[in-house]
């Protein structure tokens, strides 16, 4: 399944086998009763209470006698304490314990005779005590009332050094939110006791709540309160220092007027009292690093034929009511939608009928988001009791007592992405597994194996470049938390197509008021999504057009010889030695295939102008990050451009087993060279239209593919289209191969004159041939004429001084003969000093007799 579970704590293997062994201590010594059927009561009544903040695991049973007994389960040290025991028939609902473990606060609600918990009926109470534990000592009734009160410890940062004054919460069905502060003292050695236990300082820090949540780890409590029917949503942060601050408020478009009381997290929502408070409705916060804040709500189903939820992404100032058709509608289902964090992605799950995973950090495109549902194999892998999402991947299943770690399954998303058959799924599934490996090799490995067998298996978008994107994105990610907003993470800007099952409505929301004026860490992180919101028109995403404008002005420059200073190319030039360093320091071992290792100097000056505009852009908006982290970053995200196409292109070279032999032109090409052709055809294709840098040597070998694979008419056409770009390298290749047969010949000038002048000029000088002399003499002739005016001259032509008669050459020859007298300094021919009239004439001669067949 695309969820998979990790147990990190489990009743029955992590407990009960603990119980079973002290009881069985226990009646040897004679001190138990021996009760028949203890243990298989043991067993029913073991269940969760909570879990703290440092992991610690509070149960709670009771025992033959019917004493109501809490334990301890301590995740660090995979041990077990018992921690108290009430000698009284009560249901216990809500515990916690303060991380020292001295003291405990309880729930609990007289029983019925059956040994069920009593209605809450006129009379009954319910009584909320502070017990001394260290050693068992005093018991305080901190509330006794007709009303349930959950109880949890706030725990502090710094827990190494533990404060003299601890803080209790007590939340009321009653809708008030109180803060016991609670001063302990030692006595007697280690003995804690309470001081000043009869008057116990408290504040009211939120009433008139309709809903509420508990965030273990970073110790924040979210409420909604409802002001004129509208619902707002408010979080107070605590801090080590044992203050707190009212961080936010916000208001939600939901109704909760009607919803009854809901609490999110005050310990385990034990299935008996979640039917009481629930009423199907299902709301809840989730944050991760990053600074987001997403508010998930369903609201109770008014019909089984589909199901709506809404997601509230605060930090991008919009929301998403996703509504899904389900399939199974005569499948009784008891329980509404569970939502999970994923730190990442939000999972929203409805067991037997559908599972989503919605992008939080990039929610405006449906298509990063995948959608499962029917008969999938991997929803019916998701277990279908309730599962309750504590802070982080935390996930607790309170019927059965485990606690898991929720992760994706790179393996079951990659199987997702090779079998199934949309495009949106195939998108989604794709940037599922890249964020789960993060730039592991082994997982890149597969995808490009995968695409390389199907490269043409999506329609909407193109699979190399989607990859090459989110991959180089995942790879410098890390760095900065601001990385989402400088870098794109896709190459798809729009998706008009439509998610099979799925209808999406989606809405600008109002964004929170800040009630602070300073903010660190996490509220740092989310204020600056919400400045990025309100002033970031249009987007910072990093794009190449720059770049594009000034290669084509340097490529411009080049072939009319007015290039700008050298020093700006020579920098420009210097970057791309960088980032090619900066590569093959992170590959040590030998290619395959002749990448890197060549000059091309157009596609080093594509990536010295790429590096010089990214360190631009990151310098522009990461303030206050060292100049030498951003010029590393930008290394390292151009290194991995690059090395995505050189795997992609090694991993094919390697699938055909392809050999060195293959660079020269000496036979036609197979069906295994033509598949490389075509796979180096569609990184062109990918590349070109987001204009990124190739690795110097993939158009020399692209091209040599090219004319060993394709018919020459299609290969000129491939040429003149730019699909093909002519290398020095390449062509100098083709002259020296291939021989001089009438075949090769054509081949040979009909890529001569598809060269820059100044490159055909020197490829015309390593092919002894008419053809070539003829090109040099054309290029000799044309620079000697560009400026000669006509004077008069003797008619009279001395023919002794030309080897053959013919009155128009011998005219001519003598012309140039003279303009070259003139000044013997004037056009020489670069690099051929024995190009003269001389050798034009000869040329002359030698094509006209090859043009008579002479």
């Amino acid at each position: 399944m695309a969820l998979r579970l990790v147990a990190d704590f489990d009743l029955g293997k992590d407990v009960l086998p603990w119980l079973r062994a002290q009881r069985a201590v226990s009646e040897a010594s004679g001190a138990g009763s021996g009760g028949a059927d203890v243990l298989e009561n043991d067993y029913e009544s073991l269940h969760v209470l909570n879990v703290e903040r440092n992991g610690n695991i509070i149960y709670t049973y009771k025992d033959d006698k019917g004493n109501v007994v809490f334990g301890l389960y301590d995740c660090q040290t995979r041990q077990n304490e018992l921690l108290y025991t009430f000698e009284k028939d009560l249901q216990v609902f809500s515990c916690s314990v303060n991380s020292e473990r001295t003291l405990l606060a309880a729930s609990l609600v007289q029983s019925t005779k059956e040994g069920k918990r009593n209605e809450l009926q006129p009379g009954s109470k319910c009584l909320t005590l502070l017990v001394e534990i260290h050693p068992v000592n005093n018991v305080k009734v901190l509330k006794a009332v007709d009303s349930y009160i959950w109880v949890q410890f706030l725990y502090p940062h710094i827990e190494s050094h533990p404060l003299p004054e601890n803080h209790l919460l007590l939340i009321s069905e009653e809708k008030y939110i109180e803060q016991f502060r609670i001063h302990v003292a030692q006595e007697d050695g280690n003995r804690v006791v309470i001081k000043n236990s009869g008057h116990l300082p408290r504040d009211r820090i939120a009433e008139d709540f309709v809903w509420a949540q508990w965030d273990m780890s970073e110790q924040r409590l979210y409420y909604i309160d409802l002001k004129k029917s509208r619902s707002i949503l408010k979080c107070i942060q605590f801090y080590a220092d044992e203050s707190y601050n009212l961080m936010f408020e916000v208001p939600l478009d939901i109704s909760l007027s009607n919803s009854g009381f809901k609490l999110v997290n005050f310990g385990c929502d034990y299935h008996q009292y979640r039917d009481k408070f629930s009423k199907h409705l299902t709301l809840c916060v989730f944050t991760n690093h990053t600074g987001s804040l997403c508010v998930c709500y369903s609201p109770k189903c008014a019909s089984w034929g589909q199901i709506t939820y809404s997601v509230f992404y605060i930090h991008k100032g919009h929301s998403k009511t996703f509504t899904t058709s389900l399939e199974n509608v005569g499948s009784h289902m008891t329980k509404g939608i569970t939502f999970l964090n994923l730190d990442y992605y939000v999972a929203v799950y409805l067991p037997g009928h559908f599972f989503h995973l919605l992008n939080v950090q990039h929610p405006d495109l449906i298509c990063h988001n995948l959608f499962l549902t029917g008969n999938n194999e991997m929803i019916d892998m998701l277990p279908h009791c309730p599962l309750q999402s504590l802070s982080g991947s935390l996930v607790l299943d309170c019927c059965s007592g485990k606690l898991y770690r929720a992760l994706l399954s790179q393996s079951s998303l990659l199987q997702l992405l090779q079998n199934t058959c949309l495009d949106c799924e195939k998108m989604a599934a794709l940037h599922c597994a890249l964020y789960c490996g993060q730039g592991a090799q082994f997982l890149e490995a597969q995808i490009i194996q995968w695409i390389s067998e199907n490269v043409s298996a999506c329609h909407s978008f193109d699979l190399i470049q989607e990859f090459i994107i989110a991959s180089s994105y995942w790879s410098v990610y890390s760095e900065t938390s601001n990385m989402d907003k400088l870098l794109p993470h896709s190459s798809v800007l729009t998706w008009n197509t439509e998610i099979p099952g799925i209808t999406l409505v989606t809405e600008d929301i109002a964004l929170p008021l800040m009630k602070v004026l300073s903010f660190k860490g996490y509220w740092e992180k989310l204020n600056s999504n919400l400045e990025y919101v309100k002033y970031a028109k249009p987007h910072f995403h990093y794009n190449n057009s720059v770049v594009r404008r000034e290669w084509h002005n340097l490529i411009s420059e080049e072939k009319t010889g007015k290039r700008r200073s050298a020093a700006y190319v020579r920098n420009i030039l210097d970057n791309a030695v960088k980032v090619i360093s900066n590569l093959e320091a992170r590959n040590l071992g030998p290619r395959l295939t002749p990448l890197l290792q060549e000059e091309d100097s157009h596609q080093r000056l594509l990536m010295g102008l790429m590096v010089s505009e990214l360190k631009d852009h990151f310098l522009r908006h990461l303030q206050g990050v060292e100049k030498k982290k951003i010029e590393q970053m930008v290394l390292d995200y151009i290194s991995k451009l690059l090395d995505l196409i050189c795997h992609i292109v090694e991993t094919n070279w390697r699938k055909h087993n392809l050999h060195s032999w293959v660079l020269h032109f000496n036979s036609r090409g197979s069906a295994a060279e033509f598949a490389v052709f075509h796979i180096m055809t569609r990184i062109l294709e990918a590349t070109n239209s987001l204009f990124l840098p190739l690795p110097p040597g993939f158009h020399t070998l692209h091209t040599i593919l090219g004319v060993q694979c394709l018919p020459l008419h299609n290969l000129l056409h491939c040429i003149d289209s730019g699909v093909l770009l002519l290398t020095e390298t390449a062509v100098i290749r083709l002259m020296k191969d291939l021989d001089n047969t009438e075949k090769n010949e054509k081949l040979k000038f009909s890529i001569i004159v598809r060269l820059p002048p100044l490159i055909g000029q020197k490829i015309c000088r390593l092919w002894d041939h008419p053809m070539s002399s003829n090109i040099i003499s054309r290029n000799h002739v044309t620079r000697l004429l560009q400026n000669y005016k006509k004077q008069p001259r003797n008619s009279m032509i001395n023919k002794s001084s030309f080897s053959v008669e013919f009155l128009p050459l011998n005219y001519f020859i003598e012309i140039l003969t003279d303009i070259e007298s003139s000044n013997q300094a004037l056009y020489p021919f670069e690099g051929h000093d024995n190009v003269d009239a001389e050798f034009v004439e000869e040329a002359a001669l030698k094509h006209t007799a090859m043009l008579l067949g002479l």
